[in-house]
């Protein structure tokens, strides 16, 4: 069965650091775009930071500076590293991604949701 399982949350003090992991499990050919998402208590989700196939990156303005979305093929694990965090960066962090993977014989794309890591950052 194909899944993103992510990992690293957790809580860190104002101006700390944390690396967030999402691995995709199953027959994966290959991650195609994989992005992460937030969402904090009583608000919408919202796109923290995206990477194309071709390696690219995009982040929200709120994160420009301070967050960097990396990728292992080899390891078919996205990862989200978080500097300088601040209390407004509390959510719980989900990952996104369109991945390549074999059902039988054949490959098929499909997108993917993780189940999501609490970030809590302490003031």
């Amino acid at each position: 069965q194909v899944q993103l399982v992510e990992s690293g949350g957790g809580l860190v003090q104002a101006g700390g650091s944390l690396r967030l992991s999402c691995a995709a499990s199953g027959t994966i050919f290959k991650i195609n775009a994989a992005s992460w998402y937030r969402q904090a208590p009583g608000k919408q989700r919202e796109l923290v930071a995206a990477t194309t196939s071709g390696g690219g990156a995009n982040y929200a303005d709120s994160v420009k500076g301070r967050f960097t979305i990396s990728r292992d093929n080899a390891k078919n694990t996205v990862y989200l590293q978080m500097s300088s965090l601040k209390p407004e960066d509390t959510a719980v962090y989900y990952c996104n991604a369109d991945l390549t993977a074999y059902t039988g014989a054949f490959l098929r794309d499909a997108e993917y949701w993780g189940q999501g890591t609490q970030v809590t950052v302490s003031s």
